[in-house]
C-alpha cells in the first residue's frame, strides 16, 4: 500500500495562486526605439493563436510540475507486508588470530592445501550466516587487538570484513589477553546471560599488555562466556634437501591456557586439527548457544518520491527551454 510520510506538505498546494494574487506583475518598461506601423504583419505568426496556444500549454505543464513537486514532498512510500524477524538478543563476538603463524599451510580445503586463516574464514563464514537474530561483532588480533566490526545484525558486513582480513594486519605476534580485554570492554554494557566470545588462535600469548588469565578473570566477573578454539594440525610432512620428515606445526599452541580461559568463564575449549573438526566445532557451538525464537515484526518500506521529483524536474527544464526559444524568436 501507498503511505505518505509527510502528508502536511499538501498545504503548500495553493502557494502559487497566493503569490499570484498578492504580487503584481512587473510591467515591461522597455520600449522600441523605432516604431514600425506594420510590425503586426511581421509578428502575426507568433502573436496569433499559435503563441497563445503555446503559452496555455506551458501553464498546464507548470501546473503538472507543481503537483508532482507537492507529491514528492509528501514522501510517498510503498509499504510491504509485515515480515517476522527472529531476534535472540545474544551478543556474540568473534576474535580471530591474524599472527604470523596463521600462515602455516596445514589444512586441506577442497583438495587443496591452504593456510589456517583461509580455513578459518571458510568455516567461520558459514557459522556467521547461520546466526540469524544474533548481534555479531569481529575482533582481529595479532600483536595488538582491533575491533573490526562493532555488534550488529548485519551478518553480511561481518562476513565480508572477516574475508578481507589478512595475516599480519595486526602484527606478527599474538596478544590473546588484549583480545579478551577488548571483548569485555565492548560487551560490558550488554545484557548478562547473552554475552559470548569465540576466540580462535593457533599459538601462545607473546604480546599485549594484559595477561590472558587475568583477562579471563575479568571476563568471568562481567559474565562473559568464552569458547576457545586451538587451531592447527598435530603432524605435518616437510620435504627438504635431506628428505621428508614429520613435524608438529602446533608445538607452540598453548592448550593449557586456552582450557583455563574457557573453564574460568563457563565456556569450553575445542581443538581443531583439520577443516572437518573445525566445522564440527562451529556446529556444536550452534547447539551450545542456540538461536532463540523471539520475533520482531518489520514492515519493509520503499521510497517512491524520486519518481515524481524526477518527472517534475524534466518538465520544468522543458518549459524553461521552450520559453527561451519562443522569446528569442519573438525578439
Amino acid at each position: 500500500m501507498i503511505h505518505f510520510e509527510w502528508p502536511w506538505v499538501i498545504a503548500f498546494l495553493p502557494l502559487p495562486l497566493i503569490i499570484h494574487y498578492f504580487l503584481q506583475p512587473i510591467e515591461n518598461v522597455n520600449e522600441a526605439a523605432l516604431r514600425v506601423p506594420f510590425i503586426n504583419e511581421f509578428s502575426s505568426g507568433i502573436e496569433g493563436e499559435h503563441r497563445v496556444d503555446v503559452q496555455h500549454r506551458l501553464i498546464w505543464f507548470a501546473i503538472i510540475a507543481w503537483l508532482l513537486l507537492i507529491l514528492a514532498g509528501m514522501r510517498p512510500q510503498w509499504l510491504g507486508d509485515f515480515v517476522d524477524i527472529p531476534v535472540s538478543g545474544r551478543d556474540l563476538m568473534l576474535a580471530v588470530d591474524l599472527s604470523g603463524s596463521m600462515e602455516e599451510e596445514d589444512f586441506i580445503l577442497k583438495d587443496q592445501r591452504v593456510n589456517r586463516l583461509t580455513a578459518t574464514k571458510w568455516v567461520a563464514g558459514k557459522f556467521i550466516e547461520r546466526r540469524v537474530g544474533d548481534r555479531l561483532g569481529l575482533i582481529l588480533f595479532g600483536e595488538q587487538a582491533y575491533l573490526q566490526t562493532p555488534l550488529t545484525f548485519d551478518r553480511t558486513t561481518v562476513k565480508t570484513l572477516l574475508y578481507e582480513s589478512a595475516i599480519g594486519l595486526a602484527g606478527k605476534a599474538t596478544a590473546i589477553g588484549d583480545a579478551i580485554g577488548l571483548a569485555v570492554k565492548r560487551l560490558r554494557d550488554k545484557e548478562e546471560q547473552s554475552r559470548v566470545l569465540i576466540l580462535l588462535t593457533d599459538g601462545t600469548n607473546t604480546a599485549g599488555a594484559v595477561d590472558p588469565l587475568a583477562a579471563a578473570d575479568l571476563a568471568a566477573r562481567e559474565g562473559l562466556k568464552i569458547y576457545t578454539i586451538g587451531i592447527g594440525a598435530d603432524e605435518m610432512i616437510v620435504r627438504s634437501f635431506f628428505g621428508a620428515r614429520r613435524i608438529n606445526p602446533s608445538a607452540e599452541l598453548d592448550e593449557k591456557t586456552l582450557k583455563a580461559i574457557a573453564d574460568k568463564t563457563g565456556g569450553r575449549y575445542f581443538r581443531a586439527r583439520d577443516v572437518e573438526q573445525l566445522e564440527q566445532i562451529y556446529q556444536l557451538l550452534d547447539e551450545l548457544e542456540p538461536i532463540e525464537k523471539d520475533v520482531q515484526r518489520f514492515r519493509p518500506q520503499t521510497a517512491l518520491f524520486y519518481w515524481p521529483l524526477a518527472i517534475a524536474l524534466v518538465i520544468m527544464i522543458s518549459v524553461l527551454m521552450i520559453r527561451n526559444k519562443v522569446s528569442r524568436y519573438v525578439g
